[in-house]
């Protein structure tokens, strides 16, 4: 244990052999990529690997981080099991060696940041995006905890500081066309700990 209950939070729910969240790529990064060129991607609180993963197999150049180690020791084995290799490293953003404009995309897959943190992250990654990059993002909305409500298993944070809206995407990635915003109600099915209906917001945008 650290001193850190947010770290060890992460470590203790990666620390079991099962996958928290499962092995299969979220949905909606998956019909994404699909519409676009294999390149440099980032996978900011990326944990267990699964998406980061899954885009190695089809040709991505594939970056990663999360704060916590176990996190990163169960997808660099998820990677060696599928004969890929994804760069991953472990620590807080601005602590991390990535370059400006180093990323073609970055795909933000329930990256929930702490609530006083999570805009200024946010305004850190789009240094990292090159212009002409893409932002894939799908979290869940302020709406999400009337869902939690009703079904604890349809996981996701329970303070709603956490959690986004319309808005504040708009705010904080305010130099993007938008390819999409909006608020949606989904089925959620993925691992022990994303199970049921949830809301979310779900975001492409091309960075200006």
């Amino acid at each position: 244990m650290t001193e850190n209950p947010w770290l060890d939070r992460w470590n203790d729910r990666y620390s079991s052999e099962e996958f928290a969240y499962g092995t299969e790529p979220n949905n909606y990064l998956k019909e994404q990529l699909e519409k676009l060129k294999p390149s440099t991607i980032l996978f900011p609180a990326e944990g267990e690997g699964r998406n980061a993963v899954f885009a190695a197999t089809k040709g991505w150049e594939v970056f990663a981080f999360d704060i916590s180690n176990e996190g990163r020791n169960k997808a660099l084995q998820f990677a060696e099991n599928q004969n890929i290799a994804i760069d991953y490293q472990v620590g807080e953003l601005q602590t991390l060696n990535f370059q400006a404009e180093q990323f073609d995309v970055i795909a933000l897959i329930y990256a929930h940041f702490p609530a006083e943190i999570k805009s200024s992250i946010h305004r850190m990654l789009d240094q990292y995006l090159r212009k002409g990059g893409v932002i894939i993002f799908e979290a869940f909305s302020k709406n999400h905890l009337d869902y939690i409500a009703k079904n604890e298993k349809v996981g996701g944070p329970k303070d709603i500081g956490s959690l986004f809206s319309i808005d504040e995407i708009r705010a904080d990635f305010p130099n993007y066309s938008i390819r999409e915003l909006g608020e949606k109600e989904i089925e959620l099915n993925e691992g022990l700990f994303h199970n049921g209906t949830g809301s979310v917001i779900h975001f492409v945008g091309q960075k200006l």
